[in-house]
């Protein structure tokens, strides 16, 4: 009996096992740490075949950002309810912020820790979705306030600085919420939900954002 011929692996089915492989290998292992070897093993397939279809660690690195940071906007702007009121839509668009970040925490570490911190281009690759990020929160913010009939100097003036700042601590807690500080307060291995630690920031942010609207501001003297 002649040999059986194994199945051939399509090249776009393999190229994602070695960027889930790599995803693995760059969270855990930080960049500068992660071999090309670990992640062909990781991949199950040859180191040079990993070489072949995406040259150096730093294409194979970039090509991990790239990869991460679609899926990442995708599922934002996914969540978001289109018909629903503003206050809804960005609940919505931030719940699927923090259910993605924690379905895929090896993607969101190496989006936010590792390659911000490695320099261009990865930096700016992860900038741009950043801001891709922080428009589409921005264009969500401006609605709210237009919803509610806000004088122009809010919508105008402070909406995009609201955007960066929304997004900036939405950052900032879904590390938290991934974290060994989460898992404590919650118990039993337990993690807040993407709604619970989406409502916690539309607590903040939303309860701010009414003051405002209705022609309140804060100053040093009260």
């Amino acid at each position: 009996m002649g040999a059986v011929k194994s199945k051939r692996v399509p090249r776009a089915v393999r190229e994602q096992q070695m960027l889930d492989a790599a995803v693995r290998t760059f969270a855990r292992r930080g960049y500068r740490a992660a071999s090309m070897d670990e992640i062909a093993e990781g991949a199950g397939v040859s180191k040079p075949l990993v070489y072949l279809y995406l040259n150096s660690k730093d294409e194979l690195f970039s090509a991990v950002i790239r990869r991460e940071a679609a899926a990442l906007v995708a599922a934002v702007t996914a969540a978001v309810e289109p018909e629903a009121p503003a206050d809804r839509q960005l609940w919505s668009g931030l719940t699927g912020f923090f259910a993605h970040t924690a379905a895929y925490p090896d993607g969101w570490a190496v989006l936010h820790q590792q390659a911000r911190t490695h320099g261009e281009p990865f930096a700016l690759e992860v900038a741009a979705m950043r801001a891709e990020i922080v428009e589409f929160v921005t264009d969500l913010i401006g609605a709210a306030a237009k919803e509610v009939g806000c004088a122009g100097e809010l919508a105008d003036r402070e909406v995009a600085g609201l955007g960066h700042a929304l997004v900036g601590a939405a950052e900032s807690l879904a590390e938290w919420a991934n974290s060994a500080a989460a898992t404590d307060i919650y118990g039993g291995g337990g993690r807040p939900s993407a709604k619970d630690t989406a409502a916690t920031l539309m607590n903040l942010a939303w309860a701010g954002l009414g003051r405002m609207t209705d022609g309140e501001r804060w100053s040093p003297g009260g």
